[in-house]
């Protein structure tokens, strides 16, 4: 691959207009440009090419962001630090192999 072929998408939603764009521009996925996307959506396994994406877990990070909202109702000088959640690559037909 050379530099600028693929694009990493801040969420599938974008990815899916990416994909749009790419094909306006006579551009194909992945042949010319591979796309990756966050959050794995639902729809994203059935586009095409289906998408490949990183899929989060949003019950938990629905129940940290509770935890945190909570410590800052009940103490708002509290200061938390940032809790990285545990995410997961989903390889789809989006991405071409190096």
């Amino acid at each position: 691959m050379e530099p600028g072929d693929a694009v990493f998408v801040a969420n599938d939603h974008m990815a899916i207009g990416l994909f749009s764009s790419l094909r306006e521009r006579g551009l194909q996925v992945p042949t010319d440009v591979s796309v990756v996307g966050f959050d794995d959506v639902p729809e994203a396994g059935y586009l095409y090419p289906p998408l490949t994406t990183v899929r989060q877990d949003f019950a938990a990070l629905g129940g940290l962001i509770m935890q945190k909202v909570l410590l800052a109702v009940e103490d708002p000088e509290t200061v938390t630090e940032d809790t990285p959640l545990p995410t997961k690559l989903i390889v789809r037909k989006s991405t071409r192999e190096a």
